[in-house]
């Protein structure tokens, strides 16, 4: 990968998994991409930078709803990509803490999402492409259900089985990280960044990850909360509409019981949300969370309506 010519660069801010720069060329910027061997967190959490050959892989997958690669050093692990600027691509995290709670993007988020979901499930040699199983596990199940299991010894066996049921489902290619985060709300609809733990695998995965951060919104910006549940609402049924590869009904249950160890992993797993900080909203998680494990869920309503009840009371 060849930068000849650069006039000038900047740090990027918000990832605790690489080191992200925009890097000016005399054609126009670009962004850089070098994924890092220990992630940015408290805990110590290690990942294999090879995971950025399968973040290129996704992309070329995605293509029209990634940003354009533009070339990769797999032996540095880094890969070079098109610069799309904030000001025609701001951040849905951002949005969303801004209380721009917009059901219709949401919607088209899930349709992105399933399309890429269903067109890959039709070429299951593409399979071949993502032997990542050990880099999901991981960057994905082992910080989130495997060491949430360890901090709540009493529901560490339906975490566990999470695990086994999610590896066991493999129909399609996962991002890993579908989060308001790694969201660009583009003016042609959703672009998704930093597939870096790119997995084929179970689908329910990325629905449920990225449904789990519609309610923890709930918390962060309180006044929008009937916003980013219409968002959940909108998101679950269009993608749920969309599924073709299995039945929508099977799917469902898996992201549902899912949901539960996802949404207490974000309080006491190794990546803690950064903006549940007080001790009431980590208890009004954790009540949620633990009464699911105890008794899953079968439907992502069931989920939603009891938040909605929790934050209610």
């Amino acid at each position: 990968m060849n930068l000849t010519g650069a006039t000038g660069g900047e740090r990027l801010t918000g990832g605790v998994s690489s080191d992200i720069w925009r890097i000016d060329l005399s054609s126009g910027p670009i962004c850089v991409k070098r994924a890092l061997a220990k992630l940015r967190v408290a805990a110590d959490w290690h990942a294999p930078v090879e995971r950025n050959i399968f973040e290129a892989r996704w992309m070329r997958h995605a293509e029209g709803f990634a940003p354009r690669l533009l070339g990769q050093d797999e032996a540095s692990g880094t890969l070079a990509m098109e610069f799309l600027p904030p000001e025609s691509h701001p951040l849905w995290k951002n949005q969303l803490r801004d209380g721009i709670a917009d059901a219709d993007f949401a919607a088209r988020v899930a349709e992105a999402l399933v399309t890429i979901h269903a067109k890959t499930a039709a070429s299951p040699a593409i399979a071949a492409e993502f032997p990542t199983d050990a880099i999901f596990y991981d960057i994905r199940l082992e910080p989130y259900l495997v060491a949430t299991a360890r901090a709540h010894p009493d529901r560490a066996d339906r975490l566990l089985a999470l695990v086994a049921t999610t590896q066991a489902n493999k129909k399609a290619l996962v991002h890993g990280d579908v989060s308001p985060k790694n969201i660009l709300h583009g003016p042609s609809g959703p672009v998704f960044l930093d597939a870096e733990c790119a997995w084929w695998g179970d689908p329910a995965f990325d629905l449920a990850f990225c449904l789990n951060h519609l309610l923890l919104k709930c918390l962060w910006t309180p006044r929008a909360r009937d916003g980013f549940l219409l968002c959940f609402d909108s998101l679950a049924t269009t993608y749920l509409a969309g599924v073709t590869w299995e039945a929508s009904a099977a799917l469902e249950e898996r992201a549902a019981s899912l949901l539960p160890g996802l949404f207490l992993a974000r309080v006491d797993g190794k990546s803690p949300v950064e903006y549940v900080t007080s001790d009431r909203q980590k208890d009004q998680v954790r009540r949620i969370a633990r009464a699911l494990l105890a008794d899953p869920p079968r439907r992502l309503f069931d989920v939603r309506k009891a938040w909605t009840k929790e934050i209610d009371a």
